[in-house]
């Protein structure tokens, strides 16, 4: 988020406008917004390698709550915006931050979480006022600052969690080598590049910005002089509209997100101008492969997919080309050196599936978390894993089969559920499925789907007994589930990730400590 030589260049073309006030900050009001605040961090302590945290919702702070870290030095947190104040204590204290921005609409359960936070020294408020010396509203404590730098900028970056879906969410702290601004880290070049970034560009950002992914691309939107339109939150009929008002270029999205676009009515989906669009990336969790083939055919191959975990350990991508060549795939390996290993850590033959190691791209540690930092490194430390599984094909594309920790085993036989998981999802009364291993007494595992209807679909034996026979006629008998239960809502995060472990667990009881 940092403006540099756009605020001279272009000061009163809009860095970003938030998509549903119509709030547009110029490149101007951002670089001052943003030195304001990094003369109040500095004026409290805050030195190069310092951490402060960010919990709130997509509002128009948020980039310079980034910004400000990103030109003083400093590792900020993004933090889910939903969770509760226990576990937004335990991110703040894990990652020592300092200070604590937050919103009213945040306020209470960043005051919770404060009680937990003995070091956290300033909490900011964003859109508030002043209650005490260490709760303080933004615009009173950086009144008078000056608007100017700070005389001892430099480069700053994201040190931000992984989702815990599985565990405690755990700081991925990279280096930071002692250098301006101005010069971008590496990773971002090749982003850039890659995703073809430019100026003029419009980019549309429809995900929280505490994401990886959608921090990495309004940071290059606004590095490259675009103007990125902030949804804060996502709707697809809304999102289509955005991108025919804004004559938007760029986008990045999650496979759900294109699952509720393609089930809006086809004279819903056909209002609105798509033509802008020059590219439209995706990411963040598996793309049912029927899924990826609707929004080529109706968007055209300017779909671009890549893999690449948050801890930055490899990077796979493919255009639409070669996704169509290559169906379910998620690429090739451009950064990285990619390995697929067997329990016993060789090396698995073509198309056989096997726990996905990089010789990492960019080095990475888990912050204050060692243990963690050694269970995910080859024993020699040569090669690092998040636990994903998957194979290469004879042209040395990437696919997916699922998390290690999902596998179930029902009678002997390894089950990887997203297959399944893939094919629900496309069952046109089905709004999001979750499939996973439950007790069994015989078999050890059986297969269980815990299924999302679509608005005005009445749950029930009959809808179960039609999804059961759905599968069976794409899938084997043993990936098939035994049974099928129902709820509102499936607890998948905004990013796109399935929280899977909070259903799986209702099922296991006392047995739920065995699920990592």
């Amino acid at each position: 988020m940092y403006t540099g030589k756009h605020a001279h260049l272009r000061p009163l073309q809009p860095a970003f406008i938030m998509a549903n006030s119509g709030e547009a900050v110029t490149y101007a009001e951002l670089e001052a917004r943003s030195n304001r605040l990094a003369h109040l961090l500095r004026n409290r302590g805050l030195r190069r390698l310092d951490h402060y945290a960010i919990f709130m919702e997509n509002n128009s702070s948020y980039l310079e709550a980034c910004g400000a870290g990103e030109r003083s030095g400093l590792y900020y947190t993004c933090v889910n915006s939903y969770l509760t104040g226990s576990e937004l204590a335990y991110i703040v204290g894990n990652s020592e931050s300092r200070v604590l921005i937050t919103s009213v609409a945040k306020l209470d359960v960043a005051r919770e979480a404060l009680k937990q936070c003995p070091k956290v020294e300033l909490c900011i408020v964003v859109d508030g006022g002043s209650e005490s010396e260490r709760i303080v509203g933004l615009r009173e404590a950086t009144a008078g600052l000056p608007k100017t730098p700070i005389s001892d900028e430099c480069t700053g970056t994201a040190m931000l969690y992984s989702s815990g879906t599985t565990g405690r969410p755990k700081g991925i702290l990279r280096p930071l080598p002692e250098q301006p601004p101005t010069q971008q880290l590496p990773i971002f070049d090749f982003l850039q590049k890659l995703w073809q970034y430019r100026e003029g560009m419009i980019y549309l950002s429809p995900a929280p910005l505490y994401h990886s992914a959608p921090q990495a691309a309004v940071n290059l939107t606004i590095r490259t002089g675009g103007t990125a339109i902030i949804m804060e939150s996502f709707d697809p009929e809304r999102y289509l509209e955005l991108i025919e008002r804004w004559g938007v270029t760029h986008s990045q999205l999650v496979p759900t997100m294109f699952s509720r676009m393609l089930k809006l009515p086809e004279a819903v989906r056909a209002r609105y101008d798509l033509s802008s669009l020059e590219i439209a990336i995706h990411a963040a969790a598996p793309c049912p492969a029927t899924v990826k083939e609707d929004m080529i055919k109706w968007w055209g191959p300017i779909i671009h997919e890549y893999y690449g975990a948050t801890e930055g350990l490899g990077f796979t991508a493919c255009n639409s080309q070669e996704w169509l060549a290559h169906r379910g795939s998620v690429g090739k390996v451009l950064l990285g050196e990619l390995h697929i290993l067997d329990e016993n850590m060789r090396p698995c033959p073509v198309g056989t599936p096997g726990t996905v190691w990089f010789k990492t791209a960019t080095p990475f540690e888990y912050f204050n978390d060692p243990n963690k930092t050694r269970e995910a490194r080859s024993p020699d430390g040569s090669m690092s894993t998040v636990g994903d599984v998957g194979y290469v094909d004879s042209d040395g594309y990437l696919y997916l089969t699922d998390r290690a920790s999902f596998m179930i085993i029902s009678g002997g036989v390894n089950i990887y559920p997203q297959e399944c998981e893939n094919l629900l999802i496309t069952h046109p009364k089905i709004a999001d499925a979750a499939v996973f291993g439950v007790p069994n007494a015989d078999l050890g595992e059986e297969v269980k789907a815990v299924v999302q209807p679509m608005p005005g679909i009445l749950p029930g034996p009959d809808l179960a007994q039609e999804l059961i026979l759905f599968c069976s006629q794409s899938l084997s008998r043993q990936k098939v589930p035994r049974a099928i239960d129902f709820e509102d809502e499936l607890p998948r995060l905004p990013t796109g990730k399935l929280y899977k472990r909070l259903l799986r667990d209702r099922y296991w009881g006392d047995k739920a400590s065995r699920i990592v």
